[in-house]
């Protein structure tokens, strides 16, 4: 067996993905499983990929547009972003999100 099956959050190196925000992946053959942590203020600009993502607010309050519906997500709420669909977002307060894409997010890597 190639890697552990019981890890820890310790194991997984913090990596910026984008200024504020703080990225923790977990890759599967399948899926990226990423949690991130995001200083209030900070965003991510209009962007879209082939990505099939679901994002899920775990505390804070984080605004997403998605295809140019806006809504801002808290703890409870989350969305299902098929690929290609243009998205954004922006942290209202210190949040912390968990997104899970597929296919693997290369890129996160």
């Amino acid at each position: 067996m190639e890697e552990a099956i019981f890890r820890s959050f310790e194991d997984l190196q913090p990596k910026e993905i984008l200024q504020g925000f703080w990225a923790q992946a977990i890759h599967t053959p399948g899926n990226t499983i990423n949690f991130i942590n995001v200083k209030a203020g900070h965003s991510f600009p209009l962007h879209q990929h082939i990505h099939h993502q679901c994002a899920f607010v775990l505390e804070g309050e984080f605004e997403m547009t998605i295809n140019g519906e806006t809504q801002v997500l808290s703890p409870g709420k989350f969305v299902v972003i098929p690929g290609n669909v243009p998205h954004s977002g922006r942290a209202i307060t210190d949040c912390r999100l968990l997104d899970i894409f597929n296919p693997v997010r290369e890129d996160y890597k």
